[in-house]
């Protein structure tokens, strides 16, 4: 049996190898033979451009711990202050990881062989990794997928409906606006009446709500700008058809509404004697509809996620070992024995 994996060390190690979206190769690379060395049974499954998933098992398991190895940028090492750990990835999500291969070993030294871990590429941008993933054929019954939670059981994570909203007008110099139509002063009116569009609501989820997040139009200062557009990133609480109906009906024809991506809000499971909370990000799990019924935990706080002081308690990492170690004991109370491969 391979010795104890020291925490802080494996978290440290993981945050210090910089896998910023479409840079995970070497982590991955460097994560798939440490678990080989260990021991474990280690699939590594393509994703595109050398990128790969990795699925850990020893025999079939029936729950499946989950995370990505991927960051936003910019990449910064880690640091150790006060029991905190600072670092990309220390909160979202090689923290997460690091816990999870730790209740791995734990449940390994318990004799528990039913148990096995996903990671995948691309969370941050797409999920492609996740959607690569729930191609390969599992028996797994539950998957616990890992995001910051601060040790909470997730109830439902939120949805996402991104759209581009274009309009469309009419270049003309600027001396003589009479002669062209600016499309950015229609796209700002549009935008302008979107804060009043009733959005869907729900009772656990709350009211939809969406961001601004992309402007741009125009060609030059004396001209009359022809083109302009805005993409809006609604966080979503139902069906996007019903988003996309409300601000169709609101804002076209004057400016077209065209979908880019639709994420469907999750409900998830959950096992009693742990706290619960509503998420209103969204996560891989949609996209992991192959491998059980999804229950989402982790240690950290999305609240500092993706910033440049990106950190999580040493205490809560240790937490979220025994926390892994217990949801899987649950899980695994009224699943049939093992059953080795040969």
């Amino acid at each position: 049996m391979a010795p104890p994996v020291d925490l802080v060390t494996l978290a440290r190690t993981l945050v210090d190898i910089d896998s910023t979206t479409g840079r995970e190769r070497e982590a991955s690379t460097w994560l798939a033979g440490w678990l080989r060395a260990r021991g474990y049974r280690v699939t590594e499954q393509p994703v595109q451009d050398g990128r790969f998933n990795i699925f850990v098992t020893l025999d079939d398991p029936q729950v499946v711990l989950s995370t990505h190895i991927d960051c936003v940028p910019p990449f910064f090492p880690s640091r150790e202050e006060n029991g905190v750990l600072f670092g990309r990835g220390s909160c979202d999500a090689k923290g997460i990881l690091a816990a999870q291969i730790v209740a791995l070993d734990e449940l390994r030294a318990a004799g528990e062989r039913r148990v096995g871990l996903l990671i995948v590429v691309g969370e941050e941008r797409g999920s492609d990794g996740a959607r690569t993933a729930n191609t390969l054929v599992t028996g797994s019954r539950y998957l616990i997928n890992g995001e910051p939670t601060d040790n909470r059981l997730g109830l439902a994570t939120r949805g996402i409906y991104r759209v581009k909203v274009r309009a469309r007008g009419r270049a003309a110099h600027s001396s003589q606006p009479h002669r062209g139509e600016s499309a950015i002063e229609k796209l700002i009116d549009a935008l302008v009446e979107l804060r009043s569009v009733p959005l869907p609501d729900d009772p656990t989820l709350g009211r939809t709500f969406y961001t601004v997040a992309f402007l741009s139009g125009g060609i030059a200062p004396n001209v009359m700008p022809p083109a302009a557009e805005a993409e809006v990133n609604f966080r979503t609480v139902g069906p996007a058809s019903a988003v996309h109906a409300a601000v169709a009906a609101a804002l076209e024809p004057r400016v077209s509404v065209e979908t880019i991506i639709a994420v469907p809000p999750v409900r998830l499971t959950t096992v009693p004697g742990f706290d619960t909370a509503v998420f209103a990000y969204t996560t891989d799990v949609p996209f992991l509809s192959a491998w059980g019924a999804p229950l989402l935990f982790g240690p950290g706080s999305v609240l500092v996620a993706h910033t440049d002081e990106e950190h999580v308690p040493i205490a809560a990492l240790e937490r979220g070992v025994d926390d892994y170690v217990r949801l899987a004991t649950h899980l695994l109370r009224d699943t049939p024995g093992p059953t080795k491969r040969k």
